[in-house]
């Protein structure tokens, strides 16, 4: 390979990890409001990963977490900052980078076979799920008083697996369509 298609695999690489984080900003816009804001975050990120991969998929994910912890307003409600990351449901936020990770992990030990894939976004969401929920009661613990871990999922977790699945299966679709259709370099 010479520098100049190095070079351009790295542009690529960029446009492709910057479109894909707005992607995830704009699913978090789309919100309805709860104690955990019902949004299309999730989707987001399972497009993400399943389109451009584990490696590029997961720096799109950290790319669209650190903006928001910086201040811009990609988080759902246009809100952004650490303060806000640091409330109850920042863990949630947080455990979208766990979902990436689990499924490049997946993807590097399996390969990009459809059952590996929805295994692995099947994972990632119940790590989602784990890494939120805990984050949830510890800070609202804190701020508020002792939660019960039942609770904790009556509110956070129970009400959104449904739409979470509907989400997961949603985004395996679109995401395999839009690898099938070999657009670019987004199957690299």
């Amino acid at each position: 390979m010479n520098a100049v298609t190095a070079s351009r695999g790295k542009t690529y690489d960029m446009v492709y990890i910057a479109m894909f984080t707005v992607l995830i900003a704009i699913c978090s816009w789309i919100s309805i409001p709860a104690a955990v804001p019902f949004t299309l975050q999730t989707f987001g990120v399972f497009v993400t990963v399943g389109v451009l991969g584990g490696r590029r998929g997961t720096m799109a994910v950290l790319l669209y977490i650190i903006m928001g912890a910086v201040g811009f307003p990609v988080f759902s409600g246009f809100r952004g900052g650490l303060g806000f990351l640091l409330q109850t449901t920042g863990g949630y936020i947080i455990g979208f980078l766990c979902t990436a990770l689990l499924m490049w992990g997946m993807e590097r030990a399996f390969g990009k076979k459809p059952a590996v894939q929805i295994i692995s976004m099947i994972l990632g969401l119940i790590a989602c799920y784990i890494l939120g929920t805990l984050w949830f009661m510890v800070v609202y613990t804190k701020n508020t008083g002792a939660v019960g871990l039942a609770t904790v999922l009556g509110w956070c977790v129970i009400p959104f697996i449904i739409p979470d699945l509907v989400k997961l299966g949603l985004a395996y679709v679109v995401s395999r369509k839009l690898r099938s259709a070999k657009i670019g370099v987004i199957n690299n």
